[in-house]
């Protein structure tokens, strides 16, 4: 069965792409091990140097990248141009970072000479999402083979073409043949790939449901894992908050990728002294906002990737106005081409609507009263979730207290929307995931943490 490549701001077919034969199949993922042992002895210096040729590739190819992503996913195309100048960042921060994190750390004892050690596992398999085709790969891939460890991807099946253009940047990059390969390959032989005994560790970007399938076949190998899932992160307004900050911070962050990400800011919780200004902000900068064709650079907001999303998000905003929320600007589905959606605000949501407990994966703000801090808290804290959340108030102590004592989550922000940075661990809690990426934490996920001891 082929895999479709689709421009969903069109609906018109791209290209296919056939599915791996088992021939193939079978001799990426051996060439992979073979490739892997090889790669385990290269010097650091070498590793760095292949590394930091990745981000000057990407740089010289990034209207072409950019274009690609565009065409297959609806990225308006000035933001397919920062993710990819983001994984250029990712590569030069690991190419100068990784030698110090994985250098031998000595540590006192009563042996002669002890120290602690970071050794590759082998091969790491990649499934990975739509929503940011190049950021989430390069974002594994670059700290793993930094670590000295295999790569093989299993791309979402509507970017086919982008999987393929990044395992040529690893390709004309100038690494070992094989050390990085896109699969073109079903769920089902996913699984069989994350049983393989050579494959020794997976890491997921995707959905809490896929999450759970991914984790429970990991562990029924004794595979480690690491997890990164979905969202509803709360975005708090305090009653000192500089509105016209957290508004203009609440739908940018709601806007970015025409609200498909993880660390969108969905729930907009705001206390009731501001609850009223506040509304008519967000209300009036997201009705102004503009969509449409993402290679148009006026436009703010592309479609979203696949029709069946666009679908399932304006059922969960129907849904949500039928139990009670106020729909306050858009919410309907344009009679045009293309899987479009327009700036949405729904106000009045409340524990039980599918805008409060479910992650809407698009350009939806839903707003969500409280009488106070206390309520706010709570309210931030009442989900599934904990990937991200934001804190707005002009007292810093206090936001910082919320952030780093009270919010349920692994990314809290203060006075800004929620983002990854390279030198900071990112990933969440309870159904968001565990586990961390980037940072010291994320290059050490997938070592042999070892210790030695000398008599």
């Amino acid at each position: 069965m082929p895999f479709t490549a689709i421009d969903p701001a069109t609906g018109r077919r791209i290209r296919d792409y056939p599915e791996m034969s088992s021939g193939d199949y079978a001799r990426a993922v051996a060439g992979c091990q073979n490739a892997f042992r090889a790669w385990r002895g290269t010097p650091m210096e070498e590793r760095s140097r292949l590394v930091g040729s990745l981000a000057a590739i990407l740089c010289q190819r990034r209207e072409e990248f950019a274009e690609l992503m565009t065409r297959e996913m609806g990225k308006p195309v000035r933001e397919a141009r920062a993710e990819i100048e983001k994984c250029a960042t990712v590569c030069e921060f690991y190419a100068g970072q990784a030698p110090g994190y994985l250098a031998p750390q000595p540590v006192e004892t009563d042996a002669r000479q002890s120290f602690i050690t970071f050794q590759p596992i082998g091969i790491v398999f990649a499934i990975m999402p739509w929503n940011y085709p190049f950021w989430q790969v390069f974002r594994f891939a670059a700290p793993n083979l930094m670590a000295g460890n295999g790569t093989l991807l299993k791309h979402a099946p509507n970017v086919p073409g982008c999987a393929l253009a990044i395992e040529g940047v690893f390709r004309e990059a100038g690494f070992p043949d094989d050390l990085f390969r896109a699969l073109l390959i079903d769920h089902e032989r996913a699984a069989e790939l994350i049983a393989d005994p050579r494959v020794r560790a997976v890491t997921l970007t995707g959905s809490t449901v896929a999450g759970k399938t991914v984790a429970a076949t990991a562990a029924a190998h004794v595979k480690k894992s690491v997890l990164e899932l979905g969202g509803n992160d709360p975005c708090i307004v305090l009653e000192d908050a500089d509105l016209e900050l957290a508004t203009r911070q609440c739908v940018t962050s709601r806007l970015i990728n025409a609200g498909q990400s993880c660390i969108a800011a969905k729930r907009c919780i705001v206390v009731e002294p501001v609850l009223a200004e506040l509304r008519e902000r967000v209300v009036e900068a997201m009705g102004g906002a503009t969509f449409g064709d993402p290679f148009d650079e006026a436009n703010r907001i592309g479609p979203l990737a696949r029709e069946d999303l666009r679908d399932r998000l304006h059922a969960q905003v129907r849904a949500s106005v039928e139990a009670g929320a106020a729909l306050l600007v858009g919410g309907e589905v344009p009679d045009r081409p293309g899987w479009f959606y327009p700036p949405t605000v729904l106000g009045g949501v409340a524990p039980g609507m599918p805008a409060y407990e479910e992650e809407l994966f698009g350009p939806v703000v839903s707003i969500v009263p409280v009488a106070d801090e206390r309520e706010a808290i709570a309210a931030a804290n009442d989900t599934r979730y904990g990937l991200g959340a934001s804190v707005f108030t002009r007292d810093l102590e206090r936001g910082r207290r919320i952030a780093a004592e009270e919010i349920d989550a692994g990314n809290c922000f203060v006075n800004a929307f929620v983002r990854s940075d390279p030198q900071l661990p990112f990933g969440g809690v309870k159904e968001s995931g565990y586990g961390r990426e980037l940072s010291l934490f994320g290059i050490h996920e997938f070592v042999n943490v070892k210790s030695v001891w000398v008599d």
